[in-house]
C-alpha cells in the first residue's frame, strides 16, 4: 500500500482547508474545554445547538422507528433516497462513545442517500459512561443482526453497507467481526470507515499529539476512553480495539483520515492491516483534515463526502 509522503507536508494544506482550521481552532478557544464539562452537559449544550458544529437539522421526510435489542429498544433513523434504493446503509454515530445520538447528521445522511442511491439506517446506541462496553457494542450487533434478517422486507434490498465516523467506524469494524465470528455472518458487502480510533491502548500519533485542541486533542482521547472502557488494562482486547483482531475475510473497506487527526495512525495502521489480511483496503489520507472536517462547510470536506458516497454507491451498483 503506497502512500505519498507529499501529503503529509504542511505545503500539501490547501488555503481554503488552513483558513478553516484556524478559525475552528479559535472557536474551539473560546468555549469551555470538553474535559471540564460532563458528557450530560454537552448533550444538553449540543440539543440546543450550542455545539461545535451549530444547530442540529432534522429532516421531516426521515423517520423514527425502534427495533428490540438486548437491554430495551433500539431507536433506528431512517432516510430513503428520492428514488429508487439499490441497497441499505447501515450507519454509526460518532461522539466517543460517549456523545451523539442517530438523529444528529441527517443532512449529511441524506445526502448520502441520494447520491449512493441508499436506504440509510442510522442506529441509536447506548453510550458511556451511564452505559459503557459493551453496551454500545452490543447495540450495533442487534441492528446489524436486524438489517441483516429484515432489510429485503422492510427496504426492498438486501445489498448492505456499513459505515461511520470516529467512534463510529470503531463499531463499524467491530460488529463485522462480531458477525463473522459469533454468528458465522457476512452480510455487509463493504465498510466506509471514516477516522476511526481501533486501538484503545492508543497509538503514537494519539500519545505525540498533546494539548492542542483541533476538535480533539490526547486528553479528550484519554476522556473519551476512560467513560467507554474505564478499564484500561482491559483495552488491548481485540473486541475493544479491533486493530489487533483477526481481519480475514471481511468486505471491502474505505479508510478516510486527515493528516492533522490525532487519530491517523488509528487509519495508517488498520488499512494496512486490513490489506494484509486479504481484504481491499483503500486509504484516503486528506492534508490539513482534522477529526470531523467532512462535517465543516469547506472544499476538503466536499471532496471527502463525494469519495465516500462514490465508493457505496460502486459497491452497491456492482455488488461486489
Amino acid at each position: 500500500m503506497a502512500i505519498d509522503p507529499w501529503l503529509f507536508h504542511p505545503d500539501a494544506i490547501d488555503p481554503a482547508t488552513r483558513a478553516a482550521n484556524e478559525t475552528l481552532e479559535k472557536m474551539l478557544a473560546q468555549m469551555p474545554p470538553l474535559t471540564s464539562q460532563t458528557p450530560q452537559q454537552i448533550r444538553a449544550a449540543r440539543a440546543g445547538g450550542q455545539g461545535t458544529f451549530g444547530a442540529i437539522v432534522r429532516l421531516p421526510h426521515a423517520q423514527t422507528r425502534a427495533i428490540r435489542g438486548p437491554a430495551g429498544e433500539i431507536p433506528l433513523r431512517i432516510i430513503k433516497p428520492k428514488g429508487d434504493a439499490r441497497g441499505v446503509y447501515l450507519h454509526i454515530h460518532g461522539g466517543g462513545h460517549t456523545l451523539g445520538s442517530e438523529d444528529m447528521m441527517d443532512p449529511a445522511l441524506d445526502a448520502l442517500a441520494n447520491r449512493a442511491s441508499a436506504v440509510v439506517v442510522s442506529v441509536g446506541y447506548r453510550l458511556a459512561p451511564e452505559n459503557p462496553y459493551p453496551a454500545g457494542p452490543d447495540d450495533c450487533e442487534a441492528a446489524a443482526l436486524w438489517l441483516a434478517e429484515h432489510a429485503r422486507r422492510e427496504f426492498g434490498s438486501d445489498r448492505l453497507v456499513i459505515g461511520g465516523e470516529s467512534a463510529g467506524a470503531h463499531l463499524s469494524a467491530v460488529t463485522l467481526i462480531r458477525l463473522r465470528d459469533r454468528h458465522g455472518a457476512t452480510p455487509f458487502r463493504a465498510a466506509n470507515l471514516v477516522y476511526g480510533v481501533y486501538d484503545l491502548t492508543f497509538t503514537p500519533s494519539v500519545r505525540n499529539w498533546g494539548e492542542r485542541v483541533l476538535v480533539l486533542s490526547t486528553p479528550i482521547i484519554h476522556w473519551f476512553s476512560d467513560f467507554f472502557v474505564p478499564d484500561r488494562a482491559r483495552r488491548g482486547d481485540p473486541d475493544i480495539s479491533p486493530l489487533y483482531a483477526n481481519l480475514r475475510g471481511l468486505p471491502p473497506a474505505l479508510f478516510s483520515v486527515g493528516t492533522l487527526d490525532p487519530l491517523i495512525d488509528d487509519s495508517l495502521f488498520m488499512a494496512s492491516r486490513w490489506c494484509a489480511a486479504g481484504n481491499r483496503a483503500d486509504l484516503a489520507i486528506y492534508p490539513g483534515g482534522v477529526h470531523g472536517f467532512n462535517l465543516l462547510p469547506f472544499p476538503l470536506a466536499e471532496a471527502a463526502n463525494r469519495r465516500c458516497e462514490a465508493f457505496v454507491a460502486e459497491v452497491l451498483a456492482s455488488g461486489v
